[in-house]
């Protein structure tokens, strides 16, 4: 059965009312209780003690009292992994630094997490260096820097011929801190106003089947030439806004997902809605779906500038990859509908401004469908033009084009060999024009195709 389509009735009107109960919230826990200084708590602040269990007394104390703000200010505090919970803004003032541990030990995966199953997590490990597990009403707040730290876990490639990112991992996949921020199960969540800098390989933010975050005003300034360093997932997630952000990643900036495989049942994504914010990504700029997951449906990306970025806007579904250790994958058919994609401008985009693809059904992954797409005022300027396939039996359908514009320019029109700029060196494809197959239903009005 189809869904309703209904969403600049549903949607949006829900966007807005989630913001509206989640700053409701956010002032409530604040008036809750007095703030909670960590120092208070035997906090240094001095950069150099390690003020992990202070920070964490100082959350557990404010939880027990009913919520309130753990305020970290006028200093740097260095902290292994923190357990954030209900009721409790963690405020990082804008005089303050939360900086990660260099000792890859002090991020030990949590025992005794209740909404996830670790083994079935990508890298099979539920550490973060934030993490709240079924907590409700909680926020990060202040205006102040997250330090992730990564110079530690990271290392300059030797081999004069590298491609892709110039830096990689010093620890394998198992031992590298995959999240920074974690949510899994949450309700009504903030992250407001806080920078974050330094993060080695793992994502920023992931929101992993959450119901009613409001993201705002963040700044995430990550090395680009950092590999998987993604900004923020969301993922089996409803009713989540993102606004008013800044985010340059060396992996994807923005990815929306649907992989239940860590969760008790099968939970769609839906309501996600995107404004304001400028994106750049030495991967995909906004990546929709990915193996097997399951439903995302009813979003919305509006007033997004992009630069400096391998591939714009990304719906591919590519094949189960069959080697040791791999664990990104979700365990449904894929079904991405009803998705609007409005004002956009991307600039320097070194793959494909637009990339929709399919694997073939012989690979083994399974899609119910691709349909829906409304793509308005899409104007990108890059190597090559948009690529849009589905499979044999399972087309694309209904993709609209209305008011855009697409050019295509020389290599040498942009500064960074492609080869070295991260993922494009993947993403290239030897026919550079605009290509659809296996595909129904599609229209285009007033859009165009501009070749140097």
């Amino acid at each position: 059965m189809r869904h309703q389509k209904n969403f600049q009735t549903a949607g949006v009107a829900v966007g807005s009312i989630v913001v509206l109960a989640a700053l409701l919230g956010v002032a409530s826990m604040q008036s809750a209780a007095a703030d909670l200084n960590v120092r208070d708590c035997g906090a240094k602040g001095d950069g150099r003690t390690k003020d992990t269990a202070a920070i964490q007394q100082a959350i557990d104390a404010c939880a027990r009292k009913g919520g309130g703000r753990v305020v970290l200010a006028d200093g740097t505090f260095l902290s292994g992994a923190l357990r954030l919970k209900s009721g409790v803004d963690l405020h990082v003032d804008r005089t303050a630094k939360l900086l990660a541990s260099p000792d890859i030990a002090d991020f030990p995966d949590w025992p005794d997490a209740r909404h996830v199953v670790k083994d079935n997590l990508p890298r099979r490990r539920n550490v973060a260096f934030i993490f709240a597990d079924e907590a409700e009403r909680i926020a990060i707040t202040g205006g102040g820097t997250i330090d992730c730290n990564g110079k530690f876990h990271i290392r300059e490639k030797t081999d004069p011929d590298w491609k892709c990112w110039k830096y990689e991992r010093i620890h394998d996949m198992t031992n590298t801190l995959p999240r920074v921020v974690f949510f899994a199960g949450c309700r009504d969540a903030v992250v407001r106003d806080v920078t974050m800098v330094g993060q080695p390989a793992g994502w920023s933010y992931w929101i992993h089947d959450c119901d009613r975050v409001q993201i705002t005003a963040l700044k995430i300034l990550a090395n680009v030439r950092y590999p998987n360093n993604d900004g923020i997932h969301v993922n089996c997630s409803r009713d989540v806004t993102i606004s008013d952000c800044i985010v340059e990643t060396g992996d994807d900036s923005l990815v929306v997902r649907a992989n239940s495989r860590s969760l008790a049942q099968n939970r769609p994504c839906e309501r996600i809605v995107v404004n304001n914010c400028t994106f750049r990504s030495w991967s995909s700029g906004i990546r929709i779906g990915w193996i097997d997951d399951g439903v995302i449906r009813d979003c919305l990306f509006s007033n997004i500038a992009m630069h400096d970025t391998s591939v714009g806007i990304s719906i591919v579904l590519p094949k189960r990859r069959n080697k040791p250790g791999w664990t990104d994958y979700g365990r449904e058919a894929t079904l991405v509908e009803n998705l609007a994609f409005d004002n956009i401008r991307m600039n320097g985009i070194y793959g494909r401004p637009i990339f929709v693809g399919m694997v073939g059904a012989e690979d083994g992954t399974h899609v119910e469908a691709i349909r829906d797409i409304r793509f308005t005022n899409i104007h990108a300027t890059g190597l090559e033009f948009p690529l849009m396939y589905g499979r044999e039996g399972c087309p694309l359908r209904d993709f609209t084009f209305s008011n855009c514009s697409f050019r295509r320019v020389e290599e040498a029109a942009l500064p960074e060999d492609w080869r070295r700029h991260g993922y494009s060196v993947n993403d290239r494809q030897p026919d550079k024009q605009f290509i659809t197959r296996h595909a129904t239903g599609f229209r285009f009005d007033n859009t165009r195709f501009d070749d140097p």
